[in-house]
């Protein structure tokens, strides 16, 4: 979807929400009063921004066909379609996030129209995705679950078992802040297991020791359990 449509796009979803879903409505009107006065131009040259538009405008509409189904059943089936990792966005987390308070959206929102955010991690997290697909598992990657959630990526196994895993490169010394962090931000939102996986960007295989151990953590990892692991 290009930039100029974003914002007719967001309005008629606002519209649809308002009869379906309130929590939604409520979200989306945020983020339209946050947009609604930048020029097609300026969203088109902040990248992330519009992707951000594109993804919140994709879930939406997701979510809005899920909720307008007429059964459980029929929603059942809607989600029996998915992936493993897709099925949880849409089925918990994604609803998490419109019911409860974001205490740190406002935040990151300015963040990005700001052009301070940036994936510096993007091409070892699409090596990551790519060798999971391989290996025959699923993955989900969105800007809600990395800033909101602190959640690189939702990988899932064999046995179909979504896990979030957050992702860095600091050493452990360094990383104990960001990973009371991650667990208190996992906790609040009702995630019921997670992986902190620190790695050395040094090491030759360090892809595939990060797929290793997230799709056998996925598979076993129990509820309540809150992982730090450095490879």
């Amino acid at each position: 979807m290009q930039a100029k449509n974003i914002k007719d796009r967001l309005k008629s979803l606002i519209k649809e929400a308002s009869a379906i879903d309130p929590s939604l409505e409520k979200r989306l009107n945020q983020i339209y009063r946050w947009v609604k006065d930048v020029k097609p131009g300026s969203l088109t040259a902040n990248k992330f921004v519009l992707f951000f538009l594109q993804q919140i405008t994709r879930d939406s509409r997701t979510w809005l066909d899920i909720k307008s189904l007429a059964s459980e059943e029929e929603q059942q089936k809607y989600y029996e379609r998915m992936t493993p990792t897709e099925r949880y966005w849409y089925s918990y987390l994604f609803p998490q996030w419109l019911k409860e308070d974001d205490p740190i959206f406002f935040k990151w929102k300015q963040k990005l129209m700001a052009g301070e955010f940036n994936q510096a991690d993007t091409d070892i997290l699409k090596a990551i995705a790519t060798d999971i697909i391989r290996r025959e598992g699923t993955f989900w990657q969105c800007y809600i679950t990395d800033l909101s959630m602190a959640t690189d990526i939702i990988v899932s196994g064999r046995q179909n078992k979504p896990l979030c895993v957050q992702i860095t490169s600091l050493s452990d010394e360094y990383s104990q802040s960001k990973s009371d962090t991650w667990e208190n931000t996992l906790v609040y939102w009702g995630i019921e297991r997670g992986l902190f996986l620190s790695y050395n960007p040094g090491a030759s295989n360090f892809v595939n020791q990060i797929v290793t151990v997230s799709l056998d953590n996925s598979n076993n990892l129990r509820i309540g359990i809150y992982l730090k692991f450095s490879l």
